[in-house]
């Protein structure tokens, strides 16, 4: 022991010495790499600002875009990684327009190769790209769409029900975030994979969501017991489930039974190409299903959450969407929402694309740079920088009065979503362009059109209520805490039939 003692003893100075040299070195590592730009000149050791961004997000991606408010660039350093935030739009279209194998290759998340796997439709390119968005088509036909449009309304419906009789008609409030959270989580199962889950395998899939949930916004340290290693293996189960509702979807459609939710439009159409195409099998299936299962869930709910911040705050908004939708849709009707019935609701998915660019669910797109790139005359993004182009900043770039939360910047008259489209990125640009935007879009417009029409809602307000937070997208920091009550006499009777 004494003889061990005195070996540590005598390499200690040199040990120092190493970490120390490891520590300069890391730091003009950092400063070669930002060169010019603005951002910190001295970064905490290894973790860089790691514990920064996890602690309060908000203000650590706050403080990159005022850095980056004359540049339209700013630099930081997180777990080893060096970073570069993106202003300004021109610039994020750089990005955007360059995913290919030797520029910009799009993660969804600093550590998305590890959370999610490496077989992921945002991971693709070229050919193997192409290929797999020509099999998503099918989704998202109009006879899709109005099957989901169906769907969706009855689980609105049974949401905003239960909601409201939870609250004792209005005299207690609400915080909305989990309950919208959980009304998405169910939009989603049923429209994706429909009868293919059962109630148990309904309550795991919940719970395996949840722990991707946390550890999304989790350090990336993948070990039993902590979030994010909960998280990766959740993903797994969660992939396998879904691979499992495929194959019996394939079973299904090959008997030739009529679709009745999105795996089934897919299946169909792959059941009628002789050989498959490629990536159709159950376990690749259950991937990009998963794909989409994270872009719906928490997008879907930041907007909602959003939707009814922002209606409430604009008490005019809301007088003229309860407005619109009367003359179309009556709940007493006992009637869905038809398909031509949505198209008519001109205003209401104004609304619905105001809530989109004013609070951009997904507030930046993170790349890896594969290979130096010169971004401008006097920067070029060296590789393996992971790259935050800012939606966000974007839609408060170019359009009138961008502060202003004014839906009618998309009327038939102003067209701002033409004139200003480079500015409008919620659903993102190129080739890795959002391709169920379209059924996104109408979500929102049913959700706000029954809502508003269906219930009174007024805010409790309260300090910073109306803060941003991540959670992992964007919500209002009280998690939009509201009174509810029914402005109906009875609820409509809504069935498929």
């Amino acid at each position: 022991m004494v003889f061990i003692a005195s070996v540590i003893a005598s390499l200690a100075p040199y040990l120092i010495s190493a970490l120390l040299l490891f520590l300069l070195l890391e730091q003009l590592y950092y400063l070669f790499k930002k060169r010019n730009i603005p951002g910190p000149l001295f970064v905490p050791p290894i973790i860089g600002n790691a514990v920064a961004v996890v602690r309060d997000p908000t203000s650590f991606w706050d403080k990159q875009s005022d850095t980056a408010s004359i540049s339209g660039l700013s630099a930081n350093y997180l777990i080893g990684k060096f970073i570069v935030y993106i202003r300004d739009t021109e610039l994020s279209h750089q990005i955007f327009s360059n995913v290919r194998p030797d520029a910009f290759h799009l993660i969804g998340h600093p550590f998305g190769k590890k959370l999610f796997g490496d077989h992921n439709l945002i991971y693709m390119f070229g050919e193997d790209h192409k290929s797999v968005r020509r099999q998503l088509a099918p989704n998202f036909t109009p006879k899709a769409l109005s099957t989901y449009s169906a769907l969706q309304q009855l689980v609105i419906l049974r949401h905003l029900r239960r909601w409201e009789e939870s609250t004792s008609g209005g005299s207690r409030p609400v915080s909305l975030r989990h309950l919208v959270r959980e009304l998405n989580l169910e939009t989603s199962q049923t429209v994706f994979v429909g009868p293919y889950l059962d109630k148990e395998a309904k309550k795991r899939f919940r719970t395996d969501y949840n722990l991707f949930n946390l550890g999304s916004m989790a350090l990336p340290i993948d070990f039993p017991g902590f979030a994010f290693g909960e998280a990766r293996r959740a993903v797994t189960r969660l992939a396998e489930t879904l691979a499992i509702c495929a194959g019996n979807s394939k079973a299904r459609m090959a008997a030739g039974e009529e679709p009745t939710c999105l795996i089934d439009f897919w299946m169909q159409a792959i059941a009628t190409e002789n050989p498959p195409p490629s990536h159709s099998g159950d376990e690749e299936i259950g991937g990009l299903l998963f794909d989409f299962l994270f872009a719906a869930q928490d997008a879907s709910t930041s907007s909602l959450l959003w939707a009814v911040t922002l209606l409430e705050s604009e008490p005019e908004v809301l007088n003229r969407v309860r407005e619109e939708v009367a003359k179309i849709w009556s709940p007493e009707s006992n009637a869905l929402i038809t398909v031509d019935q949505l198209a008519e609701m001109k205003y209401t998915r104004s609304v619905a694309r105001e809530v989109v660019r004013y609070r951009p669910p997904a507030t930046m797109v993170p790349h890896v740079a594969a290979t130096d790139f010169p971004l401008t005359e006097s920067y070029t993004i060296p590789k393996g920088t992971i790259v935050f182009p800012s939606v966000f900043d974007s839609s408060f770039q170019g359009f009138t009065e961008p502060d202003r939360f004014d839906p009618d910047r998309f009327s038939e008259t102003r067209q701002e979503d033409q004139v200003f489209k480079r500015n409008f990125l919620a659903f993102g640009w190129g080739p890795h362009q959002c391709v169920g935007q379209r059924y996104a879009l109408n979500h929102l417009v049913l959700f706000i059109a029954m809502f508003s029409s269906l219930l009174d809602f007024k805010r409790l307000r309260s300090d910073g209520c109306d803060e941003i937070v991540y959670c992992p997208t964007i919500s209002p920091k009280d998690g939009c805490t509201v009174f509810l009550s029914r402005r109906v006499a009875k609820y409509p009777n809504l069935s498929l039939n």
